[in-house]
């Protein structure tokens, strides 16, 4: 009998691809699903980023293998655009390479540096990606507590109190995904100062530092970070480009030759034409953002209307694509997202699959109309 590897007995499915199932066979059935789960841009990329895409096209070598380190006028914008818009002093000696998605850096990069029985802080609640790809790799997640007490951020204390003898590798993200807080440089520099003290390996997960953030900021805006740090990003959020699937990693040339070892066994480069689509996102200016900021705005405002009709409690100071809220007390979530989903044909995320510590609250995704969330709330009065 042919049975799958041990290692998928700890994984479960991603939650999105099962649940999106079910969606799918409501919305065959004939039943007009709104989905405010998915945090999944629903605007188009920029014009010049399409035409971009479109010329690469009878380019003579469009559509050859790839480098798996990209072009180098990829390579190139990506540098220009962390000296740009973090602020990245030229001199900082870290390199870019580009992947297929940010996603599969966090697996390449497991993959690269952790041994089975090595253990990975990762925060409670947090995106599930990381805990799957920790199981993958067969290292343990430990998990360190963010609770609301403390507006979502970590208490070093506590960290400083853990057996950190088997620790090999932290994962952080800021502004923080599921809940929105915002980070601070402040904050940046304490992780980075815990991991140079302990030696540890510090991922920043930082996809979203554009979406309603006027303070975008990089690990390496850090003192000491290169020295312990690896960056990811994505042009997902940031240029409405999530289905391109364009990626970076960001560190010292030592780290990221250690995660090329593994990206070059697992593809054949990225199709020039997303390059040249993506070099063209990267150098967009203030007007990207600033028209950004006010489609998500105006959609955040009519999400806390939402929210308040629900009983739901919020941050307002809260970040990114999406809004963290609260349900009343009492209330399980899955159950009643269940309810929302065959009732009012209406699907939002439970907070418990991002961890313990998101049980009792709910996820609003900001990548559907403003007529689709009034459509929404009017479904909820009725």
């Amino acid at each position: 009998m042919i049975t799958p590897a041990d290692r998928l007995q700890s994984v479960q499915e991603y939650y999105f691809s099962r649940k999106l199932k079910e969606v799918q066979a409501l919305v065959a059935q004939g039943h007009p699903v709104i989905n405010m789960g998915i945090g999944s841009p629903d605007l188009p990329p920029h014009p010049s980023v399409q035409q971009a895409l479109v010329e690469a096209l009878s380019l003579p070598k469009a559509h050859e293998y790839q480098s798996y380190q990209g072009i180098p006028e990829l390579r190139a914008g990506m540098r220009r655009f962390y000296e740009t818009q973090f602020n990245l002093a030229p001199d900082v000696p870290v390199d870019f390479l580009p992947l297929m998605g940010s996603k599969e850096g966090i697996l390449h990069i497991a993959m690269a540096f952790l041994n089975p029985g090595d253990q990975v802080l990762l925060p409670n609640p947090g995106y599930p990606t990381y805990a799957s790809v920790t199981e993958l790799v067969q290292a343990e997640a430990v998990y360190y507590d963010l609770q609301p007490e403390q507006d979502w951020l970590p208490n070093f204390a506590a960290l400083e109190a853990l057996d950190l003898s088997k620790v090999k590798m932290i994962v952080i993200g800021y502004p923080h995904m599921p809940t929105g807080a915002p980070g601070s440089l402040e904050l940046l520099q304490q992780w980075v100062d815990f991991a140079r003290k302990h030696q540890l390996l510090l991922v920043n997960d930082n996809p979203y530092s554009f979406v309603l953030h006027h303070n975008p900021i990089s690990i390496f805006n850090c003192e000491g970070a290169v020295e312990v740090a690896i960056e990811l990003n994505s042009l997902s959020k940031t240029f409405n480009m999530a289905g391109w699937r364009v990626g970076m990693a960001v560190g010292k040339p030592e780290f990221l030759d250690a995660v090329l070892k593994v990206k070059s066994n697992m593809d054949s480069g990225m199709f020039l034409g997303i390059q040249k689509g993506a070099v063209a996102a990267l150098a967009l200016g203030s007007d990207w953002f600033n028209q950004q900021y006010k489609v998500y705005s105006k959609r955040r405002e009519l999400i806390w209307q939402l929210a308040d009709l629900l009983g739901c409690s919020y941050d307002r100071k809260g970040v990114g694509l999406f809004v963290w809220a609260k349900l009343p007390e009492g209330i399980d979530a899955e159950t009643l997202i269940d309810e929302w989903l065959y009732h009012y044909h209406v699907f939002i995320t439970p907070g418990i699959i991002f961890g313990s510590n998101g049980n009792g609250y709910i996820r609003f995704s900001l990548c559907v109309t403003e007529e689709k969330i009034k459509e929404v709330i009017q479904r909820f009065r009725k």
